[in-house]
């Protein structure tokens, strides 16, 4: 059954643009997401760790379970009905990601595990066959771990030089401090949209301007942006932009690698395998073009498929009026947590997404997330795999709220409360 939140299917993938401005109702999209109706240790649930991975809602859900009973098999090579039906499924969803996030072309979308794997491509394709010994790949303190390691694998093994834009005690960087850290010898900028562990927002399309002044490429990882805000690849100008459909409503195992055709036209293959060839002799294999390239093997069909149905729930929402409404708890959830004695907000930069990470004296993070837990409200606690940021702010680790659509203030007061009464527990 489709709810008023639940687009009805459509072969024209090209329709995504989005729904006219209006308050959410947030009480009929609650009803959208079966996960939320449960309670946990007698509390009903209060689901605060959307940074980590969101929730999906039942067209989501369905759309999977209709695939898996009616339509699925192998893509690309069947001639028969369900191969043809699961392939154009398969290739609509690239489409509506195209539209999503205004590609130029739906060549420009490829396929990957998520934003870990997006990343990985491009330092193993860009970074093995464009980069040398001494070539600078500039990154940010605030990265995740996804943006650090594998450049430092690449530095290992070729020797190039990764060099690291500092943050100011609010959790950001100026324009002038990207500026100071860009040379002759680099020949890459790899960055983060939106900060994970602290929410900050980057001027993304101010930096890749500037980057491209000096012929410098920019990558993008937009995992905590692309769920939040209004992402328009051809506005910023990015020659690469990496996410996740697990974190906008989509299933684990299945993300994108945006990358101008170009571009990608000109990098050597990612992984051998099926399907990313166009002839193979025992003597010489030439290359599909993109993005066939890049995706060697069986991918994720029904995970591609479900990440297009996300996207029709997120675009019948409209990206516009998710932002304004998170804004909305942000505000809130920072004037109320402000407000309990001991507690410590870190990252407070002017321009932030819709997480708020925090540390309480006296209590340690996990001490901290397990008490919030026999009340039913779940947080994220720890490092984030962002560590370089927690050495920067001196702690081991922190607390963090991370709130979506289907989010109330409600919930946040639940999580106050619960803050107090942990404070009280280790009083006592």
């Amino acid at each position: 059954m489709n709810t008023p939140h639940q687009p009805q299917p459509t072969n024209d993938t090209a329709a995504t643009a989005q729904a006219p401005s209006k308050p959410l109702d947030v009480e009929k999209i609650r009803a959208d997401f079966p996960i939320l109706q449960q309670e946990v240790r007698g509390k009903s649930l209060v689901y605060l760790d959307n940074a980590a991975s969101g929730q999906r809602p039942k067209h989501v859900i369905e759309t999977i379970e209709r695939v898996y009973e009616h339509d699925y098999a192998n893509i690309h090579r069947g001639v028969h009905t369900l191969s043809q039906r699961s392939t154009q499924a398969y290739e609509d969803a690239r489409v509506k990601v195209q539209h999503f996030i205004n590609a130029e072309s739906e060549k420009e979308i490829v396929f990957t595990r998520g934003t870990t794997e997006a990343i990985n491509l491009v330092a193993q394709t860009f970074g093995r066959s464009r980069l040398k010994a001494g070539d600078e790949v500039l990154i940010s303190t605030m990265e995740h771990h996804s943006n650090i390691v594998p450049w430092q694998i690449l530095r290992d093994e070729i020797g190039i030089v990764l060099k690291v834009i500092p943050i100011d005690e609010h959790g950001a960087f100026s324009l002038e401090d990207f500026k100071a850290q860009l040379t002759e010898e680099t020949k890459l900028v790899s960055v983060m949209h939106v900060s994970n562990a602290l929410g900050t927002v980057n001027p993304i399309k101010e930096m890749t301007a500037i980057a491209h002044e000096r012929n410098i490429p920019v990558l993008v990882d937009g995992a905590q942006a692309v769920p939040h805000l209004a992402v328009d690849v051809q506005d910023l100008d990015c020659d690469f932009y990496a996410f996740s459909a697990h974190k906008m409503c989509g299933p684990t195992g299945v993300g994108v690698l945006y990358g101008k055709f170009k571009m990608l036209k000109s990098l050597p293959p990612y992984q051998g395998g099926g399907d990313m060839i166009e002839n193979v002799t025992f003597e010489k294999t030439t290359y599909a073009e993109p993005p066939a390239r890049f995706e060697a093997g069986t991918p994720n069909i029904v995970g591609g498929i479900a990440l297009g149905a996300a996207i029709d729930y997120l675009q019948n929402l409209g990206m516009d009026n998710i932002a304004a409404y998170e804004h909305e708890l942000l505000e809130y959830g920072t004037q109320i947590l402000s407000e309990i004695p001991g507690l410590r907000i870190v990252g407070t930069a002017p321009n932030k997404a819709s997480v708020i990470s925090f540390v309480l004296d006296g209590i340690h993070p996990h001490d901290l997330g397990t008490i919030l837990d026999n009340d039913g409200v779940a947080i994220r606690t720890g490092h984030h795999c962002a560590q370089p940021v927690m050495d920067f702010f001196k702690v081991p680790a922190t607390a963090r709220a991370s709130f979506a659509f289907y989010n109330t203030k409600e919930e946040i007061d639940r999580l106050a409360e619960a803050i107090r009464k942990a404070i009280k527990i280790f009083q006592m």
